[in-house]
């Protein structure tokens, strides 16, 4: 849209952010925190039926205005245009997911940032799995931070893999290269993500964010509450009162009835 404009004080008040900005790492890094600490990962408006629309004006209104959630495509579209508004030099990279041990397409976005002639990646927008803060585009070089230890390493021809260190083994979470991304790449990616009905977000219900020392997310109707070493799950009713669960646990407030949501499955999944 040629009349957008990033309303960055309206960003920084919904992600609760306060305190000195600069170009400068320290910045990104409080940044980055607090965005993924208050925008919840969510893709309930798929299940609603409506989509995903990247316009960036729309993604604003959603994330911020309307205090919603999104998935990776909104949330770091939202936080790519956050970080360009206040003068980084940043852009979108694309990777593939190989959390399943199938690699999928170029289905998930990240950021490239660059800081005094060091590069640094960011992502608010995979799940529980997202790293905790920026990591430096370095090979074999853990980084720890809340309970979770991730490091880079040679994906060989997939490019670079982002791990997680999971029961004393690396997981393989998703690939990536450092090829230019336009906007008709991430809208494909974004497509196929949100339409297609093998991709796991056009069928199941998925919400997640951050506790301190842990995390809670929610698989359909599986609440998980995880914090202090100790996990707690529960199942959601299959009602209205899903909603209010919803509203309580993410702070998502859906402007739909319950009925409006698409079914949840019939097995592997009730009481």
């Amino acid at each position: 849209m040629d009349s957008y404009k990033f309303d960055l004080e309206a960003y920084l008040d919904r992600i609760n952010f306060s305190g000195a900005i600069g170009v400068s790492l320290n910045t990104l890094v409080r940044l980055h925190h607090a965005h993924f600490h208050n925008i919840p990962f969510e893709n309930f408006d798929i299940l609603l039926g409506r989509g995903i629309n990247l316009d960036p004006q729309a993604v604003f209104n959603k994330l911020v205005l309307k205090k919603r959630g999104g998935y990776c495509f909104e949330l770091n579209g939202l936080f790519l245009k956050a970080l360009q508004a206040l003068g980084f030099k940043a852009r979108a990279l694309l990777a593939r997911v190989h959390v399943t041990g199938t690699p999928s397409g170029r289905g998930h976005q990240l950021e490239l940032i660059s800081i005094d002639g060091r590069d640094w990646l960011a992502d608010v927008g995979f799940g529980v799995n997202s790293p905790r803060m920026p990591i430096p585009m370095e090979l074999s070089s853990p980084v720890t931070k809340d309970g979770q230890t991730i490091r880079l390493t040679d994906g060989g021809h997939f490019g670079t893999m982002f791990q997680a260190l999971e029961d004393g083994e690396w997981k393989n979470l998703y690939s990536f290269d450092l090829g230019h991304v336009c906007p008709a790449d991430i809208a494909y990616g974004n497509h196929y993500t949100s339409t297609h009905p093998d991709a796991f977000f056009t069928f199941s219900r998925v919400a997640a964010r951050p506790l301190p020392g842990g995390e809670i997310t929610l698989l359909d109707r599986t609440l998980k509450i995880t914090a202090k070493g100790k996990e707690e799950v529960q199942k959601l009713p299959d009602n209205p009162a899903y909603l209010n669960a919803v509203k309580t646990h993410f702070g998502i407030e859906l402007d739909a009835p319950y009925d409006d949501l698409k079914p949840l499955p019939h097995d592997g999944d009730k009481d």
